[in-house]
C-alpha cells in the first residue's frame, strides 16, 4: 500500500475548512513539503471528465416513491438521513465503507458523507441529496488530501449525481451550516454522522428521532419487485458459493474452515458487493455455536460442516441460506437422524408461510416438531405441550426460526413488535425459516453419539399472494438430495 506522504488523512470536519487552511502535512512523511512551481503545475494540464447522457439508476423510480411515502407521513417536518462516514481501522487506514440502510433504501446512493434532507413545503417536502463534489484542484485537495481523487478514485460530481439519483445535488460542507439555521420540527436517523448531529442538537428529540427510524425500518417489511429481483440475485450467488465451496472441500481438509470462509468470499466479490454477514463455517463440533465466524477450526471427514452465508448484491440486498453438508459426502446414522428431524420441523414451518397468516406460525410450527423429537428420542420428558410451554426444547433448538431480510441480514429490526413478531404476513414480505439442533460437546444429558453435532438448515421464503416461494429451492435439502448433489459436484470436478 502506498502512504500518502505529503499530508495527515482528511476528515470530513477537516474537509470543510481546506478551502481556508493548508493541507497537513504528514509527520513523517518522505518529503519535506510541496514547492510553488509544483502546486501550480498539479492546477492545470487535466482533461475535462464530466460525464454527460447519464441515465438513472435503476431503483430511481421505487426510491422516489419511498420519499413521497415518507413525506406523506411527516408533513411539515425537516427530514435528515445521513450515510454516514469512514471509520478508521487503524492508524490512517479505514474499514470499507457501507452507506446506512435507511440513506441507501431512499436514495440508492451509496457514498460516505452523504445526506438526504426532506424540507417541509406547502405540498408536501423538497428533497436534496449533499455530497462531497469533486474533489478541489485549486487548492491541492484532489492529490493531498488523503481521501482525495488521486488517492481513492473519482467521485461523482453534482450534477452527475443529480442525474443519476434523481434528487437536486448540494455541497454537503455546507450543510452544517444549513441545519443550525434550520426552524421549525426536525427530525434526524442517529447513530451514523456526529457532525450532522451535532449541529442539529437543539432541534431534535429521541421520541422524534425514533419514531424516523420505526417508520423506516417498518415500511421495508414490504418488498417491492426491485428488491424481490435484487434478494433473488442474491440468493442465486449464494447458490453458486455454495457450489463453489463443495468442489474444494478437500483442500479445507488440508487447510481449516478458512478454506471455505475464502472460497466463498471469492463468490460475493465476484458476483457481489460483499458478504452479507460474516460467514459462519463451522465444521464439526463448532457447528454447535450458533455465530461461530473464527473459522479457524480443522474440517475432518467424517464431521458436519455448517455453512451459513450469503451474498449481497451492489445495491445492498442479502441472502441468508444455511446447508448442513457431511464432510465425506455421506451422513452417518446419527447425523441423518438428527438432520432429517430438523428438515421434517423446516417443512412444517415453510408451510405455515402464507398471506393472512400470524407472523409466529412458521415458528410455531417447526418447534413443535423439534420437541416431538426431543420426546421420542427420551431426552426431554413430554408430553409435547408441557415441554414447549416450558420452553424446554430450548436447550437444544436455542434460538428462533427466523426473521425478516432485505437490505440487513435481519432486516426491519427497528419496527413496532406489533407490526413485526406480532404482525401478519402479507404478500412481498421476505423471511427466513431456519430450525436448527444443537447438541453441545460437552452436554451430559444426551448420549455421547449426539454430543458435538449441530444441525441448522435455513432459506429465504417469499411470502406471494396464494402461499410462499423459496429463493434458494436451487440448493438441496433433504439429505439423501444432499448427499446425490455433492457426489455430482465431486464427480464434475473430477
Amino acid at each position: 500500500m502506498t502512504v500518502a506522504d505529503e499530508l495527515e488523512p482528511a476528515t470530513p470536519e477537516t474537509e470543510a475548512t481546506e478551502a481556508e487552511e493548508p493541507i497537513k502535512q504528514r509527520k513523517n512523511g518522505l518529503y519535506p513539503g510541496v514547492s510553488d512551481e509544483l502546486a501550480e503545475s498539479m492546477k492545470s494540464g487535466w482533461a475535462d471528465t464530466e460525464l454527460h447522457g447519464l441515465e438513472p439508476i435503476a431503483q430511481a423510480a421505487e426510491t422516489a416513491a419511498r420519499r413521497a411515502a415518507l413525506s406523506a407521513r411527516f408533513p411539515g417536518d425537516r427530514l435528515v438521513i445521513p450515510s454516514g462516514n469512514l471509520k478508521t481501522r487503524s492508524n490512517d487506514t479505514e474499514y470499507p465503507f457501507r452507506a446506512s440502510v435507511e440513506y441507501a433504501y431512499l436514495t440508492g446512493n451509496q457514498t460516505e458523507d452523504g445526506v438526504l434532507v426532506l424540507e417541509p413545503v406547502a405540498d408536501g417536502h423538497e428533497a436534496t441529496i449533499y455530497l462531497l463534489p469533486r474533489s478541489d484542484r485549486e487548492n491541492g485537495e484532489f492529490w493531498l488530501s488523503g481521501q482525495g481523487e488521486l488517492w481513492v478514485g473519482r467521485r461523482h460530481s453534482l450534477t452527475e449525481s443529480a442525474k443519476l439519483y434523481g434528487i437536486p445535488a448540494g455541497d454537503v460542507r455546507e450543510l452544517a451550516d444549513r441545519l443550525r439555521e434550520a426552524t421549525g420540527p426536525v427530525r434526524v436517523v442517529r447513530g451514523y454522522d456526529a457532525g450532522v448531529e451535532a449541529a442539529l442538537t437543539d432541534k431534535v428529540t429521541a421520541e422524534r428521532d425514533d419514531e424516523l427510524r420505526v417508520f423506516l425500518s417498518e415500511a421495508r417489511l414490504v418488498k417491492d419487485g426491485f428488491e424481490i429481483g435484487e434478494l433473488q440475485k442474491a440468493v442465486d450467488s449464494t447458490v453458486r458459493g455454495f457450489e463453489d465451496v463443495v468442489r474444494v472441500l478437500d483442500k479445507a481438509e488440508a487447510t481449516s474452515e478458512r478454506y471455505i470462509e475464502g472460497t466463498f468470499f471469492l463468490r460475493a466479490r465476484v458476483e457481489g458487493n460483499d458478504v452479507g454477514y460474516g460467514s459462519i463455517c463451522a465444521a464439526g463440533p463448532h457447528a454447535t455455536t450458533l455465530h461461530w465466524v473464527r473459522n479457524d477450526g480443522p474440517v475432518r471427514s467424517g464431521d458436519l460442516l455448517l455453512l451459513d452465508a450469503g451474498v449481497e448484491t451492489h445495491t445492498y440486498y442479502t441472502a441468508d441460506v444455511t446447508r448442513t453438508l457431511p464432510v465425506n459426502g455421506a451422513f452417518s446414522e446419527i447425523q441423518k437422524k438428527i438432520y432429517d428431524a430438523v428438515y421434517d420441523a423446516q417443512e412444517a414451518g415453510i408451510g405455515a408461510v402464507r398471506p393472512g397468516g400470524k407472523y409466529r406460525d412458521f415458528h410455531d410450527a417447526a418447534q413443535h416438531v423439534l420437541a416431538e423429537r426431543l420426546v421420542e428420542w427420551g431426552l426431554v420428558e413430554g408430553p409435547v405441550e408441557r415441554v414447549l410451554e416450558l420452553g424446554l426444547q430450548r436447550r437444544w433448538t436455542l434460538h428462533g426460526t427466523g426473521h425478516m431480510l432485505g437490505m440487513d441480514v435481519h432486516d426491519c429490526a427497528a419496527a413496532r413488535v406489533e407490526s413485526y413478531v406480532d404482525g401478519t404476513l402479507e404478500p412481498g414480505m421476505v423471511l427466513t425459516v431456519e430450525p436448527g439442533l444443537y447438541f453441545q460437546a460437552d452436554d451430559l444429558t444426551v448420549p455421547e453419539e449426539y454430543r458435538g453435532i449441530g444441525v441448522r438448515i435455513e432459506d429465504d421464503i417469499l411470502v406471494t399472494d396464494d402461499g410462499n416461494r423459496n429463493l434458494s429451492a436451487g440448493l438441496p435439502r433433504r439429505s439423501d438430495e444432499v448427499e446425490a448433489w455433492m457426489a455430482a459436484l465431486k464427480g464434475a470436478r473430477e
